[in-house]
């Protein structure tokens, strides 16, 4: 899609939570184009979907460690060529149930909200480096895995409380990402644009 619109583009395969498939996949970015200069983190962890009290530590644990050390070993790769030409984007995607619980979503609620405190952590440290830091944490959102998974009654709740009337789109998504990457974006760091039609106002 991205060629046929004229743009370039390739696909890479690695498991973010392992340093040496990361490094492997950013030498395959440096060799085609140079480096990357802007780093969107949309890694899928799977976790589990239950109450806290029958979870187990490792359902919660393994959720927050594999999480954070994706995004620790894919921004550690990227950072340095963003660093040598001053200047980077790094977008994380969150979730508004970091700060918004959902009945079941602990697992996934909790790791993101770490993943937001690091984003602040690297915004303060990267900022003088002219690299940029931030989140986009979208509410429900249509046309994904996680939708397939939520029954109607719940989908109807969560529109009703969004007053923009449905649920996002993956375009709205991508658009608060575009933003956030682009060139002219120069003094927005370490913020959480909440993709969410205004659900989280409640």
């Amino acid at each position: 899609d991205i060629e046929a619109a004229g743009g370039r583009a390739m696909a890479v395969q690695a498991d973010v939570r392992e340093a040496a498939a990361v490094e492997s996949m950013v030498e395959q970015v440096r060799t085609a184009w140079g480096g990357v200069d802007v780093l969107v983190h949309n890694a899928l962890i799977p976790y589990a979907v239950k109450s806290f009290q029958d979870m187990t530590w490792e359902e919660l644990g393994g959720k927050i460690e594999a999480e954070m050390h994706a995004a620790f070993a894919v921004t550690k790769a990227v950072v340095p060529h963003m660093t040598e030409q001053g200047w980077g984007r790094v977008v994380y995607l969150g979730t508004g149930l970091s700060r918004r619980p959902r009945e079941g979503m602990v697992a996934l609620g909790t790791a993101k909200a770490a993943l937001e405190g690091l984003a602040r952590y690297l915004a303060q440290e990267l900022g003088p480096l002219g690299i940029t830091v931030n989140v986009v944490a979208p509410g429900p959102v249509e046309d994904t895995r996680m939708a397939g998974v939520i029954d109607d009654a719940i989908k109807q709740r969560q529109v009703a409380a969004t007053p923009l009337g449905r649920l996002a789109h993956p375009s709205d998504v991508a658009q608060a990402i575009a933003f956030y990457a682009d060139e002219d974006n120069t003094f927005m760091t370490g913020t959480t644009a909440a993709v969410n039609g205004g659900m989280s106002m409640y």
